[in-house]
């Protein structure tokens, strides 16, 4: 049995949102979890984050940015088409209590990920603050969504054509110079924004956890590919997260061991588009 899509929606010209009918991952997903997917019987395994999910319809919504040959082949399906396999949820969930001031920041595609815990974490009494960046307005995504459920919005780009011009970490450091008090800060992203943001609130002892749901790939542990050090102890991103205390970390040799499956990715791309995008389903 396939898991059918009952709704595509085109995000950006690379982000493509996704609701896929999953009634059993539905009726147990929690914000922070993730689900494993396969476009068909001869596709890769593709661990991606849990953006939404509503019990009673019994669906689940994935957001996929279009990077490698998988996800290119995934962001070319239609609705009405299905997925060959759609596993999940997997991964623990965000630990969402009242906590105080919160701050919860989303890079690119990471965006996706931090709008179930915006939620969760504003219904659960928080005072959030919500940080989210990318590249150019044009590739923000669920700005309204976020907007409804913060108590402050801030959007950070890189060219400066929607508001502060930097990063994430320019807007959360005028965040701390104004005083504000923070109990915890929540990064999902990319690996290197993710290590900024950390470098950032080590400085100033603001308790930060980070998603590593970008190093990914088999999603049960098995393959190994995913393998973390944290606190000096070998830690898998998918068995025994994917959050984690971002200050006990080792961002260094994670982004070292990210470069390691470039090369393989730029391969598997050229391929894909050589052969013209190989239809989907054969």
């Amino acid at each position: 049995m396939g898991y059918k899509i009952i709704r595509k929606k085109v995000l950006s010209p690379t982000v493509k949102e996704f609701e896929i009918v999953a009634p059993l991952v539905a009726r147990r997903a929690q914000p922070g979890q993730f689900v494993v997917l396969r476009v068909d019987a001869d596709g890769e395994r593709i661990p991606l984050t849990i953006a939404d999910y509503d019990r009673q319809r019994g669906t689940v919504v994935i957001i996929v940015q279009e990077l490698g040959a998988g996800t290119k082949k995934l962001g070319r399906l239609e609705q009405g088409e299905e997925l060959a396999d759609f596993a999940g949820p997997m991964g623990n969930p965000t630990h969402l209590h009242n906590l105080g001031k919160v701050v919860v920041i989303g890079g690119g595609v990471g965006i996706a990920a931090i709008w179930p815990i915006v939620r969760g974490m504003k219904q659960a009494g928080n005072h959030v603050t919500t940080i989210i960046g990318a590249k150019t307005e044009s590739l923000l995504i669920l700005v309204d969504e976020l907007a409804g459920y913060s108590d402050e919005l801030v959007v950070a780009t890189d060219d400066g054509s929607r508001g502060v011009q930097g990063f994430v970490t320019t807007a959360l450091q005028a965040i701390i110079d104004r005083g504000q008090a923070i109990d915890q800060v929540l990064a999902v992203g990319p690996a290197i924004m993710m290590k900024t943001v950390a470098d950032l609130t080590r400085k100033y002892n603001i308790k930060t956890i980070v998603s590593l749901n970008p190093i990914m790939v088999d999603g049960t542990g098995m393959c190994g590919a995913c393998r973390v050090s944290v606190g000096g102890a070998t830690r898998f991103a998918c068995a025994d997260g994917p959050e984690f205390d971002a200050h006990q970390v080792d961002f260094d040799l994670l982004l070292s061991r990210l470069a390691m499956y470039r090369q393989r990715e730029r391969d598997d791309v050229e391929k894909f588009e050589h052969e013209g995008g190989c239809k989907v389903h054969e």
